[in-house]
């Protein structure tokens, strides 16, 4: 493996192995196997849990890590092509990404959305060109359309429940005061689609995911004996589910839109996951969300609070998983 940029890249079969890599390094630590070895990180965006599990994962195998927030101590950087540097960015990525690739062993990249061209975000025009330029191992740290670290981590957690949870998963729309990126439910969708899981997307009209999304896990579900469907009723996409994946993400409707997203969610603020949202769940059910999360505006206190609650389960696996991603990149 040279590159861990999307679960699709690997197949069943690589992820499947990965998963019993981060089992094993989580019951038998090897505290020097990557003694000697650097991380880097380049966060073009905000993170918690991303950047301390990559660091803490690193340390706990006896690596070492760097981290760049562009303009936060650093110089900021420019990214679009044939731009005439006179404004804030310093720096093109074309000189530092090469540069900061020369002083790690494995570099990790994260770069969002820019929410203004759905076509270029469901491209990753962004992430694949500042990809292009690294010529070493690469982690997607999340991407415009894609969050491979949190999918693996998430499949864990649904394979430590019981019967690796079971069949139906419902991946839920919730309320956020703004629109936030696609990465993490198309990510969430097609990682659902390869475990074989019959999955349902439950949104209201005007945030569907892009068909491209959705042919995507369709594929994935094909090739795993699972499903992919989607709706609006709230009833039908809840009633035996055993999992809900509660995310946000932005209308595609109006995408790049601030205003007509902002006027469609207006009304949308019973979006918010509680317990009677679950009466005709599975007994057993199970929710999900990959933080951070706005208590009682996307979950209730009662049900974050509650034992049907994963999301510190999905928190902690995301260590296991990505010192299993930086064990099978450096490890030859």
């Amino acid at each position: 493996m040279q590159r861990f940029t999307d679960l699709a890249e690997l197949g069943l079969e690589q992820v499947q192995e990965l998963l019993a890599l981060a089992r094993r390094l989580e019951s038998r630590p090897e505290p020097r196997a990557l003694a000697g070895k650097v991380l880097g990180l380049l966060f073009m965006n905000p993170s918690l849990r991303t950047l301390a599990s990559f660091q803490s994962g690193m340390a706990r195998l006896g690596g070492d890590s760097f981290v760049i927030t562009p303009g936060q101590g650093t110089w900021q950087f420019e990214t679009r092509d044939g731009a005439v540097m006179t404004g804030a960015a310093a720096e093109h990525i074309r000189e530092g990404l090469p540069a900061l690739a020369s002083y790690c062993d494995v570099l990790g990249i994260r770069a969002f959305a820019a929410g203004e061209d759905l076509e270029a975000d469901l491209a990753d025009r962004r992430f694949h060109a500042m990809a292009a330029l690294v010529d070493r191992p690469l982690i997607n740290l999340e991407s415009a359309i894609n969050h491979p670290c949190q999918a693996l981590a998430d499949w864990k957690t649904l394979d430590e429940l019981p019967a690796g949870g079971r069949r139906k998963f419902v991946l839920s729309w919730v309320w956020h005061p703004r629109a936030l990126p696609l990465a993490v439910p198309a990510a969430t969708v097609h990682m659902a689609a390869m475990r074989g899981m019959d999955v349902v997307v439950l949104r209201p009209e005007g945030y569907a995911l892009p068909e491209a999304v959705m042919a995507r896990a369709r594929r994935a579900a094909a090739a795993s004996g699972g499903s992919v469907t989607e709706t609006a009723e709230r009833a039908v996409a809840l009633a035996g589910a055993h999992v809900v994946y509660a995310k946000e993400w932005g209308s595609t409707r109006h995408y790049g839109d601030g205003a007509g997203d902002q006027a469609l969610r207006r009304a949308l603020q019973d979006w918010c996951l509680r317990d009677d949202w679950l009466a005709a769940a599975a007994g057993d059910c199970r929710v999900m969300h990959c933080l951070p999360v706005r208590r009682n505006s996307a979950i209730a206190d009662e049900v974050l609070d509650g034992p049907r609650s994963l999301v510190l389960r999905q928190a902690y696996n995301r260590l296991p998983a990505q010192m299993a991603v930086l064990y099978r990149l450096l490890r030859h």
